[in-house]
């Protein structure tokens, strides 16, 4: 037998392996990569003003508005650019705010511009500019804006921050004086933040000339004690030397010659007026020899604000803000002869103390409170809803509602959050009916409403009529 020939077996041949490059990143993608992720923040010495903060600043808003309102300023609003040289004519050299703080900056056109530092300088060249001498005297003004300082940035203090203030131009009678003062009280009661007024007198310019002669012979016996910045002082600005807020200083500070001493009959009679008519009112007060502010354009009164709570300090730090009389700058500045006076206030340092005390005293600015609540179940609802909900706008009452729950219990419970009496319920029943549910949310009651008829009914209801 002849044996089976084998047939070859064919082998299968796999591929090889063949390994694949792996693709590297090039710096040129990992800096994109890097730049996509990138989140930004602040500059230093700004900040944000967030939601939750919001009803701060309305209460201040509504207490700045009401108060020019009843008292009869006019609201005047200026750039936040002006010419350098503005400020370096009214607020003067040597001072902290042209010398250090200003953002000061060359236009396209090579002129030089800065950010506003603050804004009674620009109150004067407007009035200047629009010959507002020619109206009723004194002319009344308000504004509320930014300001910009580079100064270093602390608790309620920013490189941008806000100022309320208020300017009476063409009256030199200390009632004058007292009303400002006045209207810078009243706007801490309406908050409820009690504050006290430190005051002094700086007199005429040819009294600080006097004045100042003495304060440089005592500060130059003392000068081994002083900061370094004072030493500049010394000589520059002799005045400001009293603005010290270096701890070393202080004790030559109180010890150093007070300004009262040299003021003639007129201006020591201007400040007692001031202080009788702060009696008269019942706003407290106390006279602060060391008080000069921080700007050369000052004659006569000058006052800063202070919180009068426990942990306030008595640094000048924490002044909320201040003011004075300046009764040259208008004509300094290409005007008429013109007695003027003015004070603004900080309100990031405001909202920060404010804040503070109310927490501190259990106490606190209410939230807005809607008067009823709207809520509505189905997209044919939600339309509905929204049109009665335009109508009431123009009615007064404020409506709470929130389109993004289609749940009627969590709408329910989000009415009850704020506590309204009432809430307006809207179904597909009441879509084709043209009608509206009333709920009384205290004892649950319900009663069904044309929707014609509701505007009225609610009113009645909350006691609108």
């Amino acid at each position: 037998m002849k044996k089976p020939i084998k047939k070859p077996v064919k082998k299968e041949i796999k591929p090889k392996k063949v390994n694949k490059p792996v693709k590297t990143e090039t710096k040129k993608e990992s800096a994109g990569a890097e730049k996509s992720k990138r989140t930004f923040n602040l500059l230093r010495g700004m900040h944000d003003i967030l939601p939750k903060e919001e009803r701060y600043w309305k209460a201040m808003f509504h207490a700045s508005e009401n108060l020019a309102s009843y008292f009869q300023f006019g609201r005047i609003e200026t750039p936040v650019l002006e010419e350098a040289s503005l400020f370096v004519r009214a607020v003067g050299k040597g001072t902290d705010v042209v010398d250090k703080e200003m953002y000061l900056f060359e236009d396209r056109d090579g002129s030089k511009v800065c950010m506003r530092p603050e804004n009674t300088a620009a109150i004067v060249r407007a009035y200047i500019m629009y010959g507002m001498w020619n109206a009723p005297q004194p002319v009344k003004l308000w504004y509320w804006g930014s300001m910009f300082r580079h100064d270093r940035p602390q608790a309620g203090r920013y490189r941008q921050f806000t100022q309320v203030g208020y300017e009476t131009l063409g009256s030199h009678d200390p009632a004058a004086d007292a009303e400002l003062i006045l209207v810078a009280y009243n706007f801490y009661q309406e908050l409820g933040l009690p504050v006290t007024i430190h005051i002094n007198s700086l007199g005429t310019p040819e009294e600080r000339v006097r004045y100042k002669s003495e304060l440089v012979n005592y500060y130059r016996s003392k000068r081994s004690y002083l900061c370094e910045d004072c030493k500049q002082r010394l000589v520059k600005n002799p005045l400001r030397l009293l603005d010290c807020k270096a701890e070393q200083c202080q004790g030559v500070k109180d010890e150093a010659p007070q300004i009262i001493d040299w003021l003639g009959t007129e201006s020591k009679s201007h400040l007692t007026k001031v202080l009788e008519y702060l009696d008269a009112v019942e706003v407290p007060y106390q006279l602060t020899h060391t008080l000069v502010r921080g700007l050369d354009y000052y004659t006569h009164t000058v006052f800063e604000i202070y919180p009068d709570t426990p942990d306030a300090g008595g640094g000048a730090q924490s002044a909320l803000g201040g003011g004075g009389r300046y009764d040259l700058l208008v004509e300094e500045m290409g005007g008429r002869p013109t007695p003027a006076c003015g004070f603004a206030l900080g309100l990031e340092r405001s909202f920060h103390v404010l804040k503070q005390y109310l927490e501190q005293n259990g106490k606190d600015i209410p939230k807005e409170r809607p008067d009823v609540f709207f809520a509505q179940l189905g997209e044919e609802a939600r339309k509905v809803t929204l049109k009665l909900i335009n109508d009431l706008r123009k009615s007064g009452l404020k409506i709470g509602f929130n389109f993004f729950k289609n749940s009627l219990k969590t709408q329910l419970e989000l009415a009850d959050g704020f506590k309204v009496p009432y809430v307006l319920i809207i179904g597909q029943k009441e879509v084709q009916d043209n009608t509206v549910i009333i709920r009384d949310m205290e004892s649950g009651i319900q009663e069904i409403v044309d929707q014609k008829k509701l505007e009225t009914m609610l009113k009645k209801k909350l006691g609108k009529v």
